[in-house]
């Protein structure tokens, strides 16, 4: 789980998912809750659309049939459009505006059914 404070840019969100991939990989897991809740997507929509077409799917660090929980907070809207362009790219990505509502999520889905 990642929780971070600010902000989130492409440069951000490529570091933190490489690492959680990792890590996923050393204990066999590949299904993440991303705690944003505290932070906003400063990120262009050009540089939403590049994470999600570009970065995510030049790396072999980044699991690509990873299931993804994307939480944040009620009143944020930021985060919306990466949620529309990594599903769009092929990405198992889902928004949630509720912790619980993630976790029941996460636990079940697979990637055939993201």
């Amino acid at each position: 789980m990642l929780e971070e404070s600010g902000v989130i840019t492409r440069e951000i969100q490529l570091k933190y998912t490489i690492e959680a991939h990792k890590t996923g990989r050393e204990l066999g897991i590949n299904k993440y809750l991303v705690d944003v809740v505290k932070a906003k997507n400063v990120e262009s929509t050009v540089g939403n659309y590049e994470f999600a077409y570009t970065d995510a799917k030049r790396t072999d660090q980044i699991d690509k049939t990873a299931i993804v929980a994307l939480l944040v907070a009620p009143e944020d809207h930021s985060h919306d459009f990466s949620e529309v362009v990594a599903r769009n790219s092929g990405l198992y990505v889902k928004l949630f505006r509720d912790r619980d509502s993630a976790i029941e999520y996460l636990k079940g889905r697979s990637t055939k059914t993201a």
